[in-house]
């Protein structure tokens, strides 16, 4: 008989933990190659562990709820294998099944570009790694602290009184790596920028990494209410308190303003009443309209780049590249943003076989993490829910999102050579939400306005 060590495994690039939801085997329990053991939860995705060895569960390591680092044991499985290694490999090679979507939630600061590198610049943690073992770490408090964080808090001779005073981004305020490595380089040894390439390589930026503040509930006046017997009190799980969290800290995070354009996109809706059936014929593909309304958008954000930035602190992080989230909705009825990674790069075939492939994979559950994250600008749209318009809330850290509203038969006035004529024509409005500390009118109006050009100047002859 060996022992096997079941590591929890590589989930996507920017994915360094996840939380313990539930377990579906326990001590004693015989499992079979392939057994799904556990359920586990990043801030994106949640997802099932199926074990690669058939035998007895012998001991679970973490408990429901705790935090377990990427590449950490979290069982111990008894088996009739001659050897116990485990192969160094699984970390980066066994894939996550059965994922279930969770709604797109507030990135963390590590969706800034230098975030992943700041431990290269702190001294002394040269050496430490995700899989660093959890050291003790005296703690007088109910806060939960990762083996990750304490283990960087006792290389670098934090005590439990002062962990417990550095302010958290995480789920409920919790204190993360990267909080903790943004508090050791600048919070606690004084301002020291890390130096971080950004666009053209041979220019050096200085980049504070500043994590927004956490929403202080306990500051917020809640109202009273009153509950009459006939009331349901219905507890929110898991994904309505990471929406909630989402959207709360989005307000108040950014100064929401929104401006609306109402769009005549009767070329583009004959266009693509005319190219439809060829088009899926010829590419085994459906077009809808988001991939035309992804195009638009890539091309206005060509023109004006300053919509496809990100705040840190009092510094504005330009984008290079152009990633376009697009809101997908859910059987369950939730909402998740998968991510069209360099839209600006795809032609409208690309972008509609990207925007078939993650709509179907989301509505299968077979998202991977990565994919709904590095977005730099969102689409969503309110018109398949049959509104005409929307004031959407920020993804951050993005600064502009924009939503597109059911497209209507109406009557409207038209300029001709021979003077006005009223005609029925397929108007939509566009409503973009941006951050006011950055995206002034002008620039918010006017991205919106040349985004609805481009619709409105279809070429109705257009060869795809």
């Amino acid at each position: 008989m060996a022992q096997y060590e079941l590591l929890l495994p590589k989930m996507g690039e920017s994915v360094a933990e996840a939380t313990v939801i539930k377990w579906l085997k326990q001590p004693g329990d015989t499992i079979n190659l392939d057994d799904t053991l556990l359920e586990i939860a990043t801030d994106k995705v949640d997802s099932e562990v199926p074990s690669p060895v058939a035998g007895k569960l012998i001991k679970q390591l973490y408990g429901e709820d705790d935090v377990v680092q990427v590449g950490a044991v979290i069982a111990l499985i008894e088996t009739d294998a001659e050897a116990s290694a485990t192969p160094a490999a699984l970390v980066e090679e066994k894939p996550v099944v059965n994922e279930k979507l969770v709604v797109d939630t507030a990135p963390k600061v590590d969706n800034i570009p230098v975030a992943d590198e700041i431990t290269e610049n702190i001294p002394g943690l040269e050496k430490l790694d995700e899989n660093t073992a959890p050291v003790s770490l005296s703690n007088t408090g109910d806060r939960f602290y990762s083996p990750l964080v304490k283990s960087i808090a006792a290389q670098e001779k934090i005590s439990a009184a002062e962990l417990d005073k550095i302010s958290g981004s995480g789920a409920e305020g919790r204190l993360t790596k990267d909080d903790l490595l943004n508090y050791i380089q600048h919070g606690r040894n004084g301002s020291s920028p890390v130096n971080q390439t950004a666009g053209d390589e041979s220019k050096t930026v200085q980049i504070n990494i500043v994590p927004p503040p956490p929403v202080q509930k306990s500051a917020i006046a809640q109202p009273a209410i009153s509950i009459s017997g006939g009331d349901e009190i219905i507890e929110m799980d898991r994904m309505g308190k990471l929406i909630s969290d989402h959207m709360v800290m989005s307000k108040h995070t950014s100064a929401h303003v929104t401006s609306f354009v109402e769009a005549d996109v009767t070329n583009m809706v004959m266009w693509r009443e005319k190219v439809k059936k060829n088009f899926e014929k010829r590419e085994n593909e459906k077009i809808t309209f988001t991939p035309i309304f992804i195009e638009a958008v890539t091309k206005a954000i060509k023109d004006f780049p300053m919509i496809n930035v990100s705040v840190n602190g009092t510094q504005i992080i330009k984008r290079k590249d152009i990633n376009i989230g697009m809101a997908a909705a859910l059987p369950s009825g939730n909402l998740i943003v998968p991510v069209i990674k360099n839209a600006d790069q795809l032609n409208l075939v690309g972008l509609t076989k990207s925007v078939n492939d993650l709509a179907t994979r989301a509505r299968a559950s077979k998202l991977k993490p990565d994919e709904t994250q590095g977005g730099t600008f969102t689409l969503t749209n309110v018109g398949s829910f049959g509104n005409v318009m929307g004031t959407p809330i920020i993804n951050q850290p993005q600064v502009a999102i924009l939503a597109v509203g059911a497209i209507k038969k109406k009557p409207a006035v038209l300029e001709t050579e021979y003077g006005d004529v009223i005609a029925i024509r397929h108007m939509m409005f566009l409503s973009l939400s941006y951050d006011h500390r950055v995206v002034n009118g002008a620039l918010g109006g006017t991205f919106v306005r040349r985004v609805a050009d481009y619709l409105e100047n279809w070429d109705i002859n257009r060869e795809i």
